[in-house]
């Protein structure tokens, strides 16, 4: 079983950024999208202007909260071998109706590829008041080009 990590958000967040569950390099080092192949960062520097990439990951947060953007998993835990969302099994989703409620300032919610979105679909629906985005997910294994993965990705900020 694996456990998803604690959710970056905080009074000032409009925008909440969901994965599906951390993979193996993420959970190694205790940090969201730390698989040195997974486009995430590169994508939000590019975006906020922020290039380059910060090496720290508290750096990482701070720069998405300035921005008003949280960060979190659908899935609270589940079995999974490897890092391939298609391989979970058993999962349990976030508490999303509570977080939502103690945050009512998010509006719009970016998933980070189909499967965050399946997830959180087939457990709580469209949600009133949220407006979502489905992105290319960032994983490596995901072997769209940055440049087409950057021009999906920009949309969510507009």
């Amino acid at each position: 079983m694996i456990n998803s990590f604690t959710p970056y958000i905080n009074s000032e967040t409009k925008i909440l950024v969901l994965g599906t569950m951390p993979g193996i390099a993420s959970i190694e080092k205790q940090e969201y999208y730390a698989h040195p192949r997974n486009h995430f960062w590169k994508i939000m520097y590019t975006l906020l202007s922020e290039i380059p990439v910060d090496e720290k990951f508290e750096n990482k947060i701070k720069l998405l909260q300035n921005h008003h953007i949280g960060l979190w998993d659908v899935l609270e835990n589940c079995e999974r071998k490897g890092s391939l969302d298609v391989n979970i099994k058993n999962q349990k989703e976030n508490d999303f109706e509570s977080l939502l409620e103690k945050y009512p300032g998010i509006k719009k919610i970016v998933f980070n590829g189909k499967e965050s979105h399946k997830y959180f679909f087939k457990k709580f629906g469209q949600i009133k008041g949220i407006t979502y985005y489905v992105m290319p997910s960032t994983s490596p294994a995901n072997t769209m080009s940055f440049d087409k993965k950057l021009e999906y990705w920009s949309g969510f900020l507009k």
